[in-house]
């Protein structure tokens, strides 16, 4: 019988949980999911999964009566075992009030609603940890951003110094457009040819996807592209700011690198970094530099080939 997952969290948390399916595919065959309409899009093709169902939690299904219909709809497929990566009241009770005997969740989040818990690993990387709620073993190890101190300030002084090597490709939602088109702007030169592309808000879920996977290199914030590029293999340098690597969703590929300020006493402020700093004085990205970025992108290895 088909096992379930139901995972609304964000993006980014969306693509941390895929190893989680295709583990339970693998040993059970193809798996449901329940997730959000923007990640549904990005889940919708994966081997792993037979059916999305999507839960507009801030839409059309929000409130109890949302919570109901989804419940509803839950119980008519007759699953046999829910998994719930995401530690929210509201995963619980849709599960719960669908009548899934088996419900398996972390002891951290709503344990009287599940009839199995696991215990959630605290350190190693966020993939091992969501493994665990199915007791599988560990594995072996574009811009876009909703938390505005988790954005590098000198993307297009970047731009501008990656341009004469190789063509550039800015990947982003619709919030992010006017940002990029600045930066395209900035580098494109007077008449010179255009090595820098605005595909924010352009391309749907998968297509970005498919862009970090053909692309030599991604550099990114901690954000959701970082979390598709270690899907798909792409090497990777992820700046960190507000938030740290040691939080269990840093990059871990052999050839990737992290960019960040060590020994700020201030750091980590919060676990998904707040809106403005706390301080005023976003020192934790300000200090970060071109040339840091810069070195940790050469050590990467990915552009050699292209010089």
């Amino acid at each position: 019988m088909t096992s379930l997952v139901i995972q609304t969290a964000f993006l980014g948390d969306v693509v941390l949980t895929t190893p989680l399916l295709e583990a339970l595919a693998a040993r059970h065959g193809p798996v449901d999911v329940v997730t959000t309409p923007a990640a549904a899009a990005l889940l919708e093709t994966h081997p792993a999964v037979r059916r999305v169902i999507p839960y507009d939690k801030k839409g059309r299904d929000a409130g109890p009566g949302g919570l109901v219909r989804l419940a509803r709809r839950l119980r008519a497929e007759r699953y046999a075992v829910a998994y719930l990566p995401h530690r929210s009241l509201r995963t619980a009770l849709a599960a719960w009030l669908a009548r899934i005997p088996q419900r398996v969740g972390f002891a951290d989040g709503w344990r009287w609603l599940y009839t199995e818990v696991r215990w959630r690993p605290r350190d190693g990387h966020e993939v091992d940890r969501v493994l665990a709620l199915a007791d599988f073993p560990p594995t072996n190890g574009a811009v876009t951003q909703r938390w505005g101190t988790k954005r590098w300030p000198y993307y297009e002084k970047l731009v501008g110094r990656l341009v004469d090597r190789v063509r550039v490709v800015l990947v982003g939602g619709p919030e992010d457009a006017d940002l990029a088109e600045k930066i395209v702007r900035a580098v494109e030169g007077d008449g010179g040819r255009r090595r820098a592309v605005n595909a924010c808000g352009r391309l749907t879920l998968r297509q970005s996807a498919e862009a970090i996977r053909r692309a030599a290199l991604l550099v990114t914030n901690d954000s959701a592209p970082l979390h598709l590029a270690q899907a798909v293999g792409t090497p990777t340098v992820a700046i960190f700011g507000p938030t740290v690597p040691a939080f269990g969703f840093g990059p871990r590929g052999p050839r990737d690198r992290v960019v960040e300020l060590n020994g700020l006493m201030c750091r980590p402020c919060s676990a998904h970094g707040p809106h403005v700093c706390p301080l005023g004085h976003h020192r934790c990205m300000q200090s970060l530099g071109v040339e840091d970025v810069l070195q940790a992108i050469e050590e990467t290895g990915a552009l050699r080939r292209r010089d």
